[in-house]
């Protein structure tokens, strides 16, 4: 079947260009633009996290260079859902973009706190959508179909084009069984694939999974399991966005009786969001305030937090080290990791295992039991979907290369038989594939790259600037060292501070006040927190960054170095 106009119809049209700005080859930084004549859409704008390796960085957002270059022709920014790798990099993108904000009321509920963080006004505005809504945006019709996920109110996007329909299928797996009944659209899939679509560009995050992805209903049986079997308090770590993760939790600590504290920032802003857009349902009298918890016998509290990835600011990483204001663990409380390890993760997951292996607590992860549940689609799911839309073009997105090559066999298996089958074009991050009287084809290339990202405002950091950075910059480069004995935690000497493009003639006892500061500072963290090294640097790094910004009112770039003796 053919998914595109027929050749007569579109010999004239404008061409229309997908150009992935981010999200093939990776996981994370989804973002994909079309343009056609003057006008381009930009569907998601997605954040990824750095990696230890890259100090002094707090996010990665995609390079923006293609949308710069066409300023003022960005007609509209549409989001398919609210997770961090598809809004984490909005107000990066906003001021790009001329036209409205399209997007569940969801969806754009997790992205105004971050817009108002960073002071972005948009005068456009936001515009709410439901599925089967459609909207007029210059050349493009776009189509809002309902899919399912790890979260509510998520959706795909059909965008009928001058060379026929494109359909961005966002995030998704077909869950039968929805906790909040909205199933996914499998009608209007077949209805569009039935009518012709041009392109299928799918999510490819789950095509190694064999069979089908289970339903979010399916962590039930385990979770009431470790309900009954602990004695102590609960704590399970998971995404504050898995908001029915968090539903399911709610009602089992209902059912057994037990106050429930939403611990970690994330995790109070999301699940107030949510309950305010209905869903997420809290019955009178179950939620406490974190503070609230050492008020309460352990057995009678669940604690929901964040930090199920190791992250060394998050509120699992201060409980694992003894070190939170309110949540503190021992023996009989257990901890149970209910996310799945983003890849690069293991070791600071591992970390904080070992932490709380150290308080007595009891840790269960999804090797353990059935606490976890991708969101994402598995193969049987992909085949699924691929019959019922019959493209003639496949783009295969969100995942690391052998990911999208694994997805490009199955199109060819599933659609071998039909009279024609799936083309697969293998784009990845800064592909131009163009679609005109021609057919579709990788046409040509667009700077792409990351851009890393200062959240004190310093701004934006390249490759470049960030060596550069790493002597000297706006502010300079200090570089705090301190060296603690491995075995018993013990600081060896005194912190040194070394200092590059800072200027300290002003205030010469500066560098010896922050030494003496940081020697008191790390005197008073636990025998854990100081042979922790990730955990250290953390600490070190913020400790300094404040004491320099009170002292001189500047910010200079800090890179701790730890080393272990």
């Amino acid at each position: 079947m053919s998914g595109s106009a027929p050749a007569d119809a579109s010999a004239g049209a404008l061409s229309v260009d997908v150009v992935p700005l981010g999200g093939l080859g990776e996981f994370g930084l989804n973002m994909m633009a079309i343009s056609c004549g003057e006008a381009t859409i930009v569907i998601d704008a997605g954040a990824m996290f750095p990696e230890p390796d890259l100090p002094g960085v707090d996010l990665i957002v995609p390079d923006l260079a293609y949308l710069e270059a066409r300023r003022g022709q960005v007609k509209a920014l549409v989001l398919t859902h609210g997770h961090e790798d598809h809004i984490g990099g909005v107000p990066y993108v906003l001021p790009l973009v001329s036209g409205p904000v399209y997007g569940t009321p969801l969806a754009l509920a997790l992205v105004e706190p971050k817009v108002e963080e960073h002071g972005v006004e948009h005068g456009p505005g936001y515009v709410p959508v439901k599925p089967r809504d459609v909207v007029t945006v210059g050349p493009f019709t776009l189509e809002f179909i309902r899919v399912t996920h790890s979260m509510p109110d998520c959706v795909a996007v059909a965008i009928t084009t001058p060379q026929g329909v494109l359909l961005h299928t966002g995030d998704f797996k077909i869950d039968q069984t929805p906790l909040d009944g909205e199933a996914f659209d499998l009608p209007r899939f077949a209805q569009l694939g039935a009518s012709g679509v041009l392109a299928l560009l799918c999510d490819s995050t789950n095509v190694e999974r064999r069979g089908f992805t289970g339903s979010e209903r399916e962590v039930e049986d385990a979770f009431e399991e470790i309900f009954t079997a602990t004695e102590g308090r609960l704590v399970v770590g998971t995404f504050s966005s898995s908001l029915y993760r968090l539903q399911i939790l709610v009602d089992l600590a209902t059912q057994f009786e037990r106050k429930v504290a939403f611990v970690g920032r994330g995790m109070e802003r999301n699940s107030q969001i949510a309950q305010k857009l209905g869903h997420l349902h809290l019955p009178t009298g179950v939620v406490i305030r974190d503070s609230d918890v050492p008020n309460f016998p352990a057995q009678d509290v669940l604690c929901l937090v964040t930090g199920a990835q190791g992250e060394p600011n998050a509120a699992l990483s201060r409980i694992a080290i003894n070190d939170h204001r309110h949540v503190r663990l021992g023996d009989r409380d257990r901890v149970v990791l209910s996310a799945r390890a983003i890849p690069g993760n293991e070791k600071a997951i591992g970390r904080v295992m070992n932490h709380l292996a150290r308080r007595g607590v009891d840790v269960i992860t999804e090797a353990d039991k059935h606490v976890h549940v991708s969101g994402h689609g598995s193969s049987e799911e992909l085949k699924l979907l691929l019959s019922l839309v019959r493209p003639r073009y496949m783009i295969p997105i969100h995942g690391e290369f052998r990911q999208l090559a694994r997805h490009a066999r199955i199109a060819e298996v599933v659609t071998g038989g039909l009279p024609e089958p799936v083309t697969v074009l293998m784009a990845e991050d800064g592909d131009i594939v163009r679609f005109d009287a021609q057919g579709g084809r990788l046409h040509d290339k667009t700077p792409t790259g990351r851009v890393l990202i200062d959240s004190t405002r310093v701004g934006e950091v390249n490759d470049e600037v960030l060596r550069d950075r790493r002597h000297i910059a706006a502010d300079g480069v200090v570089v705090p060292v301190v060296a603690i004995n491995r075995q018993t935690g013990v600081v060896e000497g005194v912190p040194e501070l070394l200092v590059r493009g800072f200027v300290t003639a002003d205030d010469p006892d500066i560098l010896g006040a922050a030494a003496a500061m940081l020697s008191e500072v790390i005197d008073g963290c636990g025998v854990e927190e100081r042979t922790d090294p990730g955990l250290m640097q953390e600490r070190v790094r913020t400790e300094v960054r404040r004491f320099l910004r009170k002292r001189t009112g500047r910010r200079p770039m800090v890179l701790p170095v730890v080393m272990e003796i």
